[in-house]
């Protein structure tokens, strides 16, 4: 007969508990308690203890960490009894949080070796023209381990690809084939980063029609995962869709020589972050960049800063993604 699990889980939860452990030679209903967690509003922990060709004692030791950091109580000494570990005493001074790693601007390897052009952007690798119309294809990887500070845009506690992001994406393939303005732009699916590993990108740009427009579709799915598969069985998701086009594009041309702009109010900024948290959307540091704002009628003037550890990718994008988030 049917197990239940759904309901047994339900109840578990009910009942208070938060922590979940899947004792298996590899994860298998991990997933559908996370799930049914989230579907019930409650946070809790779904782990595993081995995987598929990793059986040993190292990765139940990496496991049972997992577990302890979201929360599980573990018996530490059984764990290092017999290797000789000792405890130690805390240095004296506090902590100082602070990063020392090198920030290295992002880069891609040779792609012409692959026949292709490279793209000159931090989201995207490489470009290539489609020899059988005047469309063009452009290609790119995203994962939190090379684009940090995309975790700092979360919706519930997920990473998720700003909206900002699509229009520098449309826009940098507009410059591509020589389309000035975004013209139309959908997005029709959230694109989710996930903790680990990363995502493949595909934009695709039609070819022109009689006019200049030209059709733009944003696609991804997950990379290659050894515990997943080929990522060939993954089928691609269409996230946004828009329409490039040549012109000039306009201008509201507002007077800035005064600033603060004349007649206009002041608005209290001080703890919008904070209400954007308790609304559920987490904006971390990167984009924090409001720091200050006015309302004159039907305008709003703000000051906006990208925060200091961006600046040595911001000048490779058209706007950066976080500050035009921010705006």
């Amino acid at each position: 007969r049917t197990v239940e699990l759904e309901g047994a889980v339900r109840r578990l939860l009910d009942e208070g508990f938060g922590a979940f452990i899947e004792s298996s030679a590899h994860p298998v209903l991990t997933m559908g308690v996370q799930e049914t967690a989230e579907s019930a509003g409650r946070e809790a922990a779904a782990i595993g203890s081995l995987r598929r060709d990793e059986g040993g004692l190292d990765r139940f030791w990496t496991s049972l960490g997992e577990a302890w950091t979201r929360g599980v109580s573990v018996d530490w000494q059984a764990v290092y009894e017999g290797t000789g570990a000792e405890r130690v005493e805390l240095p004296t001074y506090a902590f100082q949080h602070e990063r020392y790693w090198i920030e290295v601007p992002l880069s891609v390897g040779d792609v012409a070796s692959a026949g292709l052009g490279a793209a000159g952007h931090p989201l995207l690798g490489a470009a290539v023209e489609l020899p059988d119309s005047d469309g063009f294809l452009l290609t790119g990887r995203l994962s939190l381990q090379t684009h940090p500070w995309l975790a700092d845009h979360a919706v519930s506690g997920t990473a998720l690809l700003p909206g900002t992001a699509f229009v520098e994406l449309a826009i940098r393939a507009g410059d591509q084939v020589g389309c000035e303005l975004l013209e139309e732009l959908t997005i029709e699916a959230p694109l989710i980063l996930p903790g680990r590993g990363g995502i493949q990108l595909r934009l695709t740009v039609g070819a022109a029609d009689a006019s200049g427009r030209r059709t733009l579709e944003v696609y991804s799915r997950p990379e290659p995962d050894a515990d997943r598969g080929d990522a060939s069985d993954q089928p691609w998701i269409r996230h946004a869709s828009g329409v490039l086009a040549s012109g000039d594009a306009t201008d509201g041309g507002a007077d800035l020589s005064v600033w603060p702009p004349a007649e206009a109010v002041a608005l209290d900024v001080d703890d919008l972050y904070e209400r954007f948290a308790a609304g559920g959307f987490g904006y971390g540091p990167a984009f924090q960049g409001l720091g200050a704002a006015w309302r004159r009628g039907e305008e709003v003037f703000a000051e906006l800063r990208l925060e200091q550890r961006q600046h040595a990718d911001a000048a490779l994008f058209g706007l950066h993604p976080a500050l035009l988030d921010a705006a």
